[in-house]
């Protein structure tokens, strides 16, 4: 029990709420409908803005998969430092909050209560290859893609998508795959 009480506190650091990265006054919207069996899979960290649970992390990837009970399954993996470093992953369960599938909810402590975030999918395109995902406290956000480098035009596409929904996409980094 002694251990909990220890635990606990960094526990919900990690969780507490970071800087946000858009103006808030902004509207920001979501992808129409998103299609969760194609946006199965492993996808690469192209961009994100520096949050502290990814702090020295290369080599970012998340997978996704459906559960049978309609959530999905998340596992993000990085490597700290160095693309030759040991990966370490963390488990995740998100969960649809409307019927466009846009909206979701993550949760990585599940047996903590109020730890689910926000994950919302800003933009998608047709193929389900680039993706690009925030929240609308502006504390978290991301490009994705299927491969581990796009091209220039779909990663500006991705910034353009940030800046209208309020982001300062100055402050974002490339991730190194």
């Amino acid at each position: 029990m002694k251990r909990f009480f220890i635990i606990l506190p960094l526990l919900l650091s990690a969780c507490s709420i970071g800087p946000s990265f858009r103006d808030i006054s902004a509207p920001i919207a979501t992808a129409m409908q998103v299609d969760l069996n194609r946006y199965q899979g492993l996808w690469y960290e192209i961009a994100r803005f520096p949050v502290s649970f990814e702090e020295g992390c290369v080599g970012v990837t998340a997978e996704y998969s459906l559960n049978p009970n309609g959530t999905v399954k998340v596992v993000n993996t990085c490597r700290e430092g160095s693309l030759a470093a040991e990966p370490r992953s963390s488990e995740a369960t998100a969960e649809a909050v409307d019927s466009s599938n846009a909206k979701l909810k993550v949760d990585f402590v599940p047996y903590i209560p109020f730890t689910a975030g926000d994950y919302w999918i800003l933009d998608i395109d047709e193929g389900y290859q680039t993706v690009v995902v925030g929240n609308p406290d502006g504390t978290a956000g991301w490009i994705l893609a299927r491969q581990p480098q796009i091209e220039d035009a779909r990663l500006q596409r991705g910034y353009a998508v940030l800046e209208r929904a309020g982001y300062d996409t100055a402050q974002m980094i490339l991730t190194p795959q």
